[in-house]
């Protein structure tokens, strides 16, 4: 399997002013002084050596969207606005098939909150007749939310592909697109639901907009079995553990500590902490993530999960 990011941030899409270009170039500069540039080559490896990713990337701006890919058919988890790039990448990809074949999409839908699914109206896989759409997920007012969605004073565009809803049931298994998928239901406002996704040996679990409790370091806590073994945890950890238990308690979200600690019991083989705070910038994040590191190292020198931090544009082999 492979994964790609296409949205990151939780919330709501990033400010711009957070992701200020430049700072980024005025720093970048001050470390070309006393290197010799002369060509393209030269550039380039100065920066991937020289420029640690917050001044030569980007974390990125938009709300949660992951593809992931190896199954039959597109299968998308949630459709914040990151599912616009990844309707304009298919759009790109599609440009280059002779005969245009139907495209199924599978889309699994964590919960119905507006950084959830405000990227569907631009879609564009909806505006195009041929185009088979399965909205997946647990939420009995799914349909209703989308219905809404479209409705003509919110956007003006007709939609021609065929759109269908699926409700799952949490805990019971389903073949879809050449994936095992299992849903679970997580503490979250009105209600949210991670999935599991198998194959061929290989498993991947999306589980974001979760807030773990007290009962998380039982012994037994359900959460352990759904995430175990899984070579790739792509989990909410929006904030640190001070605001966690603090200001933002009881927000329906998780920290970067408990992230970590039911990785390493789950015996996750590499966690993605996911669901980005919007209001902090790159340096912020990139720090954040450093300090998830360093946690893991002291809660458990001998472990080998690896960890990190999505950003836009991610791509993970599994």
């Amino acid at each position: 399997m492979k994964v790609r990011f296409w949205g990151t941030r939780g919330s709501l899409p990033a400010a711009a002013d957070t992701l200020s270009l430049k700072p980024k170039l005025l720093e970048i500069l001050k470390r070309s002084r006393s290197r010799t540039l002369i060509t393209d080559l030269d550039i380039d490896q100065f920066l991937d050596k020289d420029c640690p990713f917050p001044l030569a990337g980007f974390y990125g701006t938009n709300t949660s969207c992951v593809e992931l890919l190896g199954g039959t058919g597109y299968v998308v988890c949630d459709t914040g606005t990151g599912i616009r790039d990844f309707s304009r990448h298919f759009a790109a990809s599609a440009a280059n098939v002779p005969e245009r074949p139907q495209n199924v999409f599978h889309i699994f839908i964590s919960h119905l909150h507006w950084d959830h699914i405000q990227g569907f109206p631009f879609f564009m896989p909806c505006y195009a007749p041929g185009n088979r759409i399965v909205v997946h997920g647990c939420h009995s007012g799914m349909e209703r939310a989308f219905l809404y969605q479209r409705e003509y004073a919110n956007i003006s565009m007709p939609i021609r592909a065929d759109i269908s809803f699926r409700k799952l049931e949490p805990g019971e298994q389903y073949d879809i697109a050449g994936f095992q998928v299992r849903p679970i239901l997580q503490n979250h406002p009105g209600d949210s639901y991670g999935y599991r996704f198998e194959r061929r040996g290989k498993s991947v679990v999306y589980s974001t907009d979760c807030e773990h409790l007290k009962d998380v370091s039982e012994a037994d806590y359900r959460f352990l079995d759904f995430f175990r073994d899984a070579d790739l945890l792509i989990m909410d950890a929006q904030y640190p553990l001070v605001d966690a238990l603090s200001v933002k308690e009881n927000w329906g979200h998780s920290n970067n500590m408990v992230a970590v600690e039911l990785g390493v019991r789950a015996s996750v083989k590499r966690l993605c902490l996911f669901h980005n705070e919007p209001t902090v910038d790159d340096g912020a994040l990139e720090t954040f993530l450093d300090n998830t590191r360093r946690y893991l190292a002291i809660y458990d020198p001998d472990s080998r999960m690896a960890v990190d931090l999505a950003y836009d544009g991610m791509e993970m082999e599994v």
